[in-house]
């Protein structure tokens, strides 16, 4: 990738009461924090290590043709990457800069691109194997989505030791469950002149994790543009957040950033692992076909999720270029298609304006580096 082309592209959560993000256009979506917690004294976003990306390539990593990874190859990639970020010269030292064996250590998933891209199992087994290694119990490390039904389909639990614990909010995707939710903290926000306009934040998220491991993959997203760092943490960890965009229009611009950055969500998730094993280009989120998959072979490290997903976009945009299909940057009305049918057989077509630029209003909210042009990546190659 062209570094040069890369690099050429608020404040913590009040105390229980409501506070509104200063609206950017007279046409955003007011959004109101409600939470009873505070920030933590250095937040886990954007971390110790602002602006900075470690990515760590192998060609070895996974097979193209069979779709499987190489376990011992990607536990390479897990050792190198997090040693690059922390200075650390071994994995257990790099280990011990984020989690301390007291700790409830939550790992986000991704279960959407089931059956071809999920947050790869030899990822999330080796990251659970140093956890443990570190003197974390396997029941207080927690590997959770918001829906079972995608956990299950998944089937983290056969792959990792006993006693690890899988945690999800709702049943399925088909209809607001309150239990999995904490109704103190929460944003609210009327997009669309829905009924109910809060999204409220896993009750796991904030009464019980003490430390938040995020693990997206390389996809890209009808509303959003790309889905890594952020949104994998931010629409996975809140109730009723598919309200952001319909009819053409997507909301995802001001939404994604404002819901990372409600506490305790924010200072809790302390290490970004983007699994750039494998990609979608297209039709993304998730990956029932191998027709848009393919293969970064590659691990991006990180506390800054947006210098991550600002990766992230050149990584996915120069694959759709490569297949000739419409940039993520596309706004022009006449690309829009009522039909996802139509869409995800037309790389060519969207079904929303998408909002790649959620990365930048994120990091205006203080979640990562403010000049995206300072971003610095360091590129490893096994």
């Amino acid at each position: 990738m062209d570094r040069r082309k890369f690099l050429g592209m608020v404040g913590a959560a009040p105390l229980v009461t409501a506070k509104a993000h200063a609206k950017a256009k007279d046409d955003l979506p007011e959004c109101r924090i409600v939470s009873p917690y505070r920030a933590a004294a250095v937040p886990g976003m954007p971390g110790p290590y602002p602006g900075r990306v470690v990515s760590v390539r192998s060609e070895r990593c996974v097979n193209t043709e069979t779709n499987a990874a190489d376990a011992a190859v990607v536990g390479e990639m897990l050792a190198r990457g997090i040693c690059a970020l922390t200075g650390e010269k071994s994995a257990g030292d790099a280990w011990r800069r984020f989690i301390e064996p007291q700790d409830v250590v939550g790992i986000k998933v991704n279960c959407g691109g089931y059956p071809h891209v999920i947050s790869a199992y030899e990822i999330v087994a080796e990251v659970v194997a140093q956890l443990m290694a570190l003197g974390v119990a396997a029941n207080r490390i927690v590997v959770y989505e918001r829906f079972q039904n995608q956990m299950d389909e998944c089937d983290y639990k056969s792959r990792l030791p006993e006693g690890v614990r899988f945690v999800a909010a709702e049943s399925s995707n088909r209809g607001l469950q309150s239990r999995g939710y904490d109704p103190k903290t929460y944003v609210e926000a009327d997009l669309f002149g829905e009924d109910d306009t809060r999204s409220n934040m896993m009750r796991l998220v904030s009464r019980e994790l003490t430390k938040i491991i995020n693990i997206p993959n390389v996809k890209d997203h009808g509303a959003t543009g790309v889905t890594g760092c952020l949104k994998n943490l931010a629409y996975g960890s809140f109730s009723n957040v598919a309200r952001t965009h319909r009819n053409g229009v997507s909301h995802t611009l001001t939404f994604v950033g404002t819901l990372a950055s409600v506490e305790p969500l924010r200072s809790r998730s302390v290490l970004q692992i983007m699994d750039g094993l494998r990609g979608v280009w297209h039709g993304g989120p998730f990956a029932r076909t191998r027709r848009y998959v393919f293969y970064p072979k590659r691990i991006l490290f990180g506390t800054d999720p947006v210098a991550i997903d600002r990766l992230l976009l050149d990584i996915v945009e120069d694959e759709r270029k490569r297949q000739g299909a419409l940039s993520v940057w596309d706004r022009s009305p006449s690309s829009l298609t009522g039909d996802q049918r139509e869409r995800d057989r037309d790389p060519n077509k969207n079904i929303l304006i998408r909002e790649p630029r959620h990365i930048e209003y994120a990091a205006k909210l203080g979640l990562g580096v403010a000049d995206l042009k300072k971003i610095k990546v360091e590129d490893i190659a096994l």
